[in-house]
């Protein structure tokens, strides 16, 4: 599965209908609800969307034909295995009707050609921990784990004796990189996970 690295847009017309698609990441529901809203034009006759985080997903056809804008735009998103991502196409009507067919294949072709374009990332699965150390390890700590992929810190916070810091640890190295941090401080640092 993959995520957007970021907020991508692409637009095209269609006879005479404008259509503007904009996708990019979003961490959870109230975020995708928050894409969504921040991204659609007021001016446009139908704000159509979609967006999947895990395995909730919603879609809306914004006044277009039951089924033909917010559903293809999901296909879009599932067509190209990418998840926790929201993604708006709106149309600026031309005069011209499009029909049922069209319409689907307007509504879910610039979907999927603004995702097919956008910089994409892997999702990996990720496990919160907390070490705690201190501050004659703390330098060289910091400095491993930025050295290593998909290590995020989520919270960093002092004590009289060192520090704690919340991180997010890649799934299927947590065991090697719990080893290194005990090999690093020669066994100062306690690392707690999740029980």
């Amino acid at each position: 599965m993959f995520t957007l690295a970021d907020v991508h847009t692409f637009s095209q017309e269609i006879k005479k209908s404008r259509f503007l698609a904009v996708a990019g990441p979003a961490s959870s529901e109230a975020a995708a609800k928050e894409f969504i809203a921040s991204h659609s034009e007021a001016n446009a006759n139908h704000n159509c969307w979609a967006w999947r985080i895990g395995q909730n997903y919603r879609f809306s056809d914004d006044g277009e034909p039951s089924g033909t804008a917010g559903k293809p735009i999901l296909q879009a998103l599932d067509g190209q295995s990418l998840d926790h991502v929201a993604v708006v196409v709106m149309r600026w009507f031309g005069g011209v009707l499009l029909g049922t067919g069209g319409l689907v294949r307007a509504y879910g072709g610039t979907a999927a050609s603004c995702l097919r374009s956008a910089e994409k990332m892997p999702i990996v699965a990720t496990i919160e921990a907390t070490v705690i150390c201190g501050f004659a390890d703390l330098a060289i700590v910091q400095a491993r784990l930025s050295s290593l992929p998909g290590i995020r810190t989520n919270a960093e916070r002092f004590t009289a004796t060192g520090a704690e810091l919340d991180l997010a640890l890649p799934e299927a190295d947590v065991s090697a990189i719990m080893r290194m941090i005990a090999d690093l401080t020669s066994g100062r640092a306690t690392i707690s996970l999740p029980s």
